[in-house]
């Protein structure tokens, strides 16, 4: 992994750490790289709702026509619809531009293949290399074209309709957007399924994305949903890839009790292929323990929605995500994709005639301490040879006796160690986790 893509995108504070000269460079780059034996390339643009989009977009997209591709802007719309229409429109890939969760001064580009996939590594660096090796095309003849699509959010909410059977009537829904790329596109589909809606935070101004709203801040949402006397919520983030859900009582329905909640669906409709479901090591160990109790195969990647498809396309199992609410149902999508995520959980209560609630409970959530600890960059990376930490971490271990765990990981981006501990009393691992972040620290500063 480059020093410009990271494990989505190349994000940034715009006109500080993400310019419009960036944008430009970035999409002559990928344009040159996706070109090489196409005649002809024609690449997607969407993006989320901030202020800064307009300006990366149109940067991003004059370097791409100045390498002889053509572009077709699809305005704001999800980043899992960018990589759907992009096989739609035969395109020849894709670019999303957007920073996901973060606030409003922040901006990103995804880039996204023919196949809308996430590009893979050596893509990405290949074409990092040209970004900060720049030459101007000089080729005066070769200029691509631009192209808007009217009808983008159409397609692709027909296309969502089509991955559940029937509508969704019956139950009442509450929608928070986060003022993000889902702010049309949610409208426009559940009017289409006929459900029973109540949405908030979906009048973006270019500033209020993730303000105080959607899946960050799903206090807002759970609060509009008891008061409003509604089934459940749904909250997105900036641009809609990943979605979480509250019940009916304004419990927290997280990623790994929707893969719970779908995972089991699916095994008891006989569709659950190869009886395996794809997590993180951060998933909680409830979830671990529900796919023991139910005879599901429970396979756990690195953190990164990347490393959760890669084992998905690798092993041909079909869902898989991580706790953030990042699903992937690759028979639907191929990225993770807030609203198909949605509906396959509206689809469930749907057919089983369960409440959110009711299906919850299929998982216990075991309580879980995250904690950081700074250090210096080669103490981040080589705490594990430190005998005195490592033995203390075996000796915690043992005391949870198997029920419970401790993650200890390095951050990739930070000069953090971060500590996780699950177990069932609260109390008992906030303790520990204290006493092992303190033995760190007496040993590596």
């Amino acid at each position: 992994m480059g020093k410009l893509f990271g494990t989505d995108g190349a994000r940034g504070i715009v006109n500080s750490e993400l310019t419009v000269s960036l944008a430009m460079r970035i999409g002559a780059s990928a344009a040159k790289v996706m070109k090489k034996n196409k005649k002809d390339l024609t690449l997607l643009i969407g993006s989320d709702t901030r202020i800064s989009k307009d300006a990366l977009r149109l940067s991003l997209a004059g370097g791409v026509l100045s390498m002889g591709a053509n572009v077709i802007d699809l305005g704001v719309i999800p980043t899992p619809a960018v990589a759907y229409l992009i096989k739609k429109y035969n395109a020849d890939g894709g670019f999303v531009i957007s920073a996901s969760h973060n606030p409003s001064e922040y901006n990103g580009i995804k880039i996204f293949n023919e196949n809308g996939y996430k590009l893979a590594d050596e893509l990405e660096e290949e074409i990092e290399n040209y970004v900060y090796n720049f030459e101007d095309n000089n080729n005066a003849n070769e200029v691509g074209m631009y192209h808007y699509a009217d009808n983008a959010i159409n397609d692709y909410t027909d296309y969502l309709v089509s991955t559940i059977n029937g509508d969704l009537k019956g139950i009442k829904i509450g929608i928070d957007t986060a003022n993000g790329a889902a702010y049309k596109t949610a409208e426009v589909l559940f009017n289409k399924l006929q459900a029973d809606y109540k949405i908030i935070n979906n009048e973006p101004d270019g500033y209020n994305i993730n303000l105080n709203a959607g899946s960050t801040h799903l206090e807002v949402l759970q609060k509009y949903v008891v008061d409003n006397h509604l089934d459940c919520g749904i909250a997105f983030d900036g641009d809609a890839d990943r979605a979480l859900l509250v019940d009916n009582e304004g419990n927290i329905i997280d990623g790994d009790k929707i893969l719970a909640i779908c995972g089991k669906y699916l095994k008891d409709n006989h569709k659950l292929k190869n009886n395996a479901i794809v997590g993180t090591v951060m998933s909680n160990l409830g979830f671990v323990k529900f796919c023991e109790k139910e005879g599901i195969k429970f396979e756990s990647t690195k953190v990164g929605d990347r490393y959760v498809l890669q084992n998905m396309l690798q092993n041909d199992y079909i869902i898989g995500g991580e706790q953030c609410g990042h699903i992937i149902f690759k028979e639907f999508a191929t990225t993770g994709d807030g609203e198909v995520t949605a509906l396959q959980v509206l689809n469930v209560m749907v057919h089983t005639k369960k409440s959110l609630k009711e299906l919850a409970e299929v998982m216990e959530t075991y309580p879980q301490v995250l904690k950081n600890l700074n250090v210096s960059k080669e103490n981040r990376d080589h705490y594990q040879e430190n005998k005195v930490i490592m033995d203390y971490i075996d000796e915690c271990n043992k005391k949870l006796n198997g029920d419970g765990r401790i993650l200890v990981r390095a951050s990739g981006t930070e000069n953090l160690i971060r500590v996780m501990l699950e177990g069932k009393d609260i109390d008992f691992i906030t303790k520990m986790c204290d006493d092992i972040i303190a033995v760190m620290k007496k040993e590596l500063n």
